[in-house]
């Protein structure tokens, strides 16, 4: 009988013991899989552990239009991921539905394949996992998947270090150290380590962007410019009827104060409109078409950008993303998923799905919708190729962001707009500071309005530091965190893309292996032997950029520049794909953009401000002259009195770049506008600014 026992203490002791490597990675996101992949190359035993059951994250889960950014800073492991895409578009076999001639070579603000650099930005999900699956393979990684952490009790720390983490099946994992590569970092908050969620007041890094952005509207993802105000209420102007659906009745915090919201979420869907491959939507369970009273009232108000984010990507099929007041960022719903327990946020994972399914058969199917955008909206479909164990539907949702650690450095926006110095850089980002709304409310004046959307330019590449990857000093001394990293609401905004995830990814899993070969904390892993070996695996640590090109930001410069109300390019609502530029000289902000000569279409722009007082104002229309430019560009005002629609030459122009277009009468209730188009235009269409002063 003893022995007996002693056998099944033995088994039971071999099923429950940890498996031991010298890093676990938790995360099976872009950042975990290259994680795992360097660490393997320095020489290390790696397990990569997860809830994922596809490898990848979003890079495989639908966001395959990269925001690429400068693509000149991405270096390392990260370039060969999009190599490694690249190698897979040159077999004839991986174009089944489109010519590859037939796919042009659009990307997001670069080329789709560049062929000098061997590397392609733009590609399928179904391709994106393939890469990650073939790295796992090629360097021998076991992959845990679908194994959640135990939250609650499942970190097991000793001497101010991880010793095990566990999961909800039981199965333990020990190692020498841990990345967490999870957009939520929860092995990050499930070993104490300090965190953040939601927006930072202003003044608390010192920064101008962070915080609630009420009366910034910014991009095109708000209400009331490209089209008519929409009304709030079930019967509208009676607010005693109550509030229609998706709009909140809590009232935006004041401008740049801190609140818990966080940037809205989206699936990145994956559509295609060939027929051989399409799946025709059909209405999800408990599909209620109320949910979209606010898109049928910006209908009936003139909104008609529906397809502005059907961006194209091979074989027929897009990444489409948010675009316009009301699309596919379900603003609002998302406010406790980065703290909620795994149950809850797949009940909030599921409703992002409904209401984004929902949202495509009502566009296709009811009657308030024009019948142009249900008839085009109708030959898009599911693609039968992708996601095939899930529906056709990603598997991923798109975490703008959840929780944010507060480690040993955190970056702000002052770091990324070169304000402050960066220290210890260990990779570099350079998209445009982006956060996407995060709450849908009523104004003062009864009108729907989102708020959370802005933009900011980094001016050039930006570094960021090995600080932010660690935590505090006296915290987890062997966890490195490169997805939810130490960064300010507004900084984390530039840093979330996927290029830069995996380029920290790679950095992380070299300061473990370094650390382990030291037998250091990861706080005290010396920068120059971590700055050396990144160096020597092809990292891009700092790139010189030239600061005159990209001037003060365009709200600070235009109000030094100009009197009286200025709104620069950078704030107008645009339709049609205009390029930005800094070519020209005189320009307000951090620079211009144009038409292309018209060869992208009819486009406009619209200016737009309410002005403190009421009263006479000339209008100015800022221009950048250039012999190659429009000399019968149309211009219209739109006034207390009215329009009134005026030429501007901009070829020629006075020495202060400023063409008056006349004084008008102007309410401070409504808005003011220019709205400049290229209908009929002669040559380049340039839009700079608008400004208004008091007469």
């Amino acid at each position: 009988m003893l022995l007996r026992l002693s056998l099944f203490c033995l088994l039971a002791l071999r099923v429950t013991a940890a498996e031991t490597y010298d890093v676990v990675v938790y995360g099976g996101t872009a950042a975990g899989v290259i994680a795992a992949v360097q660490a393997k190359k320095m020489g290390k035993s790696v397990v990569l552990v997860g809830p994922d059951k596809h490898l990848g994250g979003l890079s495989s889960g639908g966001l395959g239009f990269t925001d690429s950014g400068d693509k000149s800073v991405i270096g390392g492991l990260s370039r060969n991921f999009y190599h490694r895409v690249w190698q897979y578009y040159q077999k004839p076999e991986t174009w089944v539905h489109q010519a590859r001639e037939a796919f042009g070579n659009k990307g997001q603000g670069t080329v789709a394949m560049d062929q000098a650099e061997r590397t392609m930005w733009i590609f399928e999900p179904s391709v994106a996992e393939k890469v990650f699956e073939d790295y796992v393979k090629e360097f021998a990684i076991p992959v845990r998947r679908d194994e959640w952490l135990d939250r609650a009790k499942g970190v097991r720390l000793a001497d101010g270090r991880i010793a095990a983490i566990t999961m909800l099946s039981g199965k333990s994992f020990a190692g020498k150290m841990f990345i967490d590569a999870t957009y939520e970092g929860d092995l990050m908050a499930a070993a104490g380590v300090s965190y953040h969620v939601g927006r930072e007041a202003n003044a608390t890094y010192g920064e101008k962007h962070n915080g609630s952005q009420v009366g910034v509207l910014h991009h095109r993802h708000h209400f009331g410019v490209l089209n008519a105000p929409v009304d709030p209420y079930v019967v509208p102007g009676d607010p005693t009827s109550g509030v229609i659906a998706r709009v909140s009745t809590a009232k935006p915090a004041p401008k740049g104060e801190a609140d818990h919201r966080v940037q809205a979420y989206c699936f990145r869907m994956c559509l295609t409109n060939v027929p051989a491959n399409r799946i025709p939507f059909t209405a999800p369970a408990g599909y209620d078409p109320k949910q979209y009273e606010v898109l049928a009232r910006a209908y009936a108000a003139g909104w008609k950008e529906t397809f502005g984010k059907f961006d194209l990507i091979p074989n027929g099929k897009t990444d489409t993303n948010n675009h316009g007041g009301f699309s596919f960022d379900n603003i609002g719903y998302n406010y406790d998923y980065p703290e909620a327990s795994y149950e809850r946020r797949k009940e909030i994972i599921k409703e992002h799905e409904t209401y984004q399914k929902g949202l495509l058969y009502f566009i296709c199917t009811d009657p308030r919708v024009p019948a142009d955008v249900r008839e085009k909206m109708n030959t898009w479909g599911l693609p039968k190729d992708e996601f095939t164990d899930n529906g056709n539907w990603s598997h991923q949702i798109y975490v703008r962001e959840a929780r944010r650690m507060v480690g040993s450095f955190v970056m702000t926006e002052n770091e990324l707009t070169k304000v402050k110095p960066t220290t210890q850089t260990v990779g570099m980002g350079s998209y445009m500071i982006d956060s996407h709304n995060t709450q849908r409310y009523i104004t003062p004046e009864g009108h729907v309005q989102n708020e959370g959307d802005i933009g900011v330019s980094p001016r050039g590449p930006y570094e960021i530091a090995y600080g932010a990857l660690v935590p505090k000093k006296g915290q987890a001394a062997n966890l490195l965190v490169p997805v939810a990293c130490s960064a300010s609401h507004i900084a984390y905004g530039s840093i979330r893309m996927e290029p830069v995830f995996m380029i920290l990814g790679q950095s992380a899993a070299t300061a473990a292996a370094l650390a382990i070969d030291g037998d250091l904390a990861v706080q005290d892993v010396p920068y120059a032997t971590l700055k050396a070996r990144l160096l020597a695996d092809g990292q891009v640590l700092s790139k010189a950029v030239d600061l005159s090109k990209y001037p003060a930001e365009a709200d600070d410069h235009a109000a030094k520049r100009l009197p009286g109300v200025t709104v620069d390019d950078a704030d107008a609502q645009l339709q049609g794909d205009w390029t930005e530029s800094q070519a020209g000289k005189g320009f307000v902000g951090a620079g211009y953009r144009h038409d292309g000569k018209g060869a992208k279409g009819p486009m406009s722009a619209t200016f737009a401000t309410k002005l403190p007082k009421a009263g006479k104002h000339e209008v100015f229309l800022s221009i950048v002259p250039n012999a190659n430019r429009a000399t019968n560009a149309k211009v219209r005002v739109v006034h207390a009195g009215g329009q009134t629609e005026r030429v501007v030459n901009l070829a020629k122009g006075p020495a202060d770049g400023l063409v008056s277009l006349g004084t008008y009468d102007f309410s401070d209730k409504a808005d003011a506008q220019v709205i400049v188009t290229n209908e009929g235009a002669n040559g380049y269409v340039v839009i700079d600014a608008a400004n208004w002063q008091a007469r």
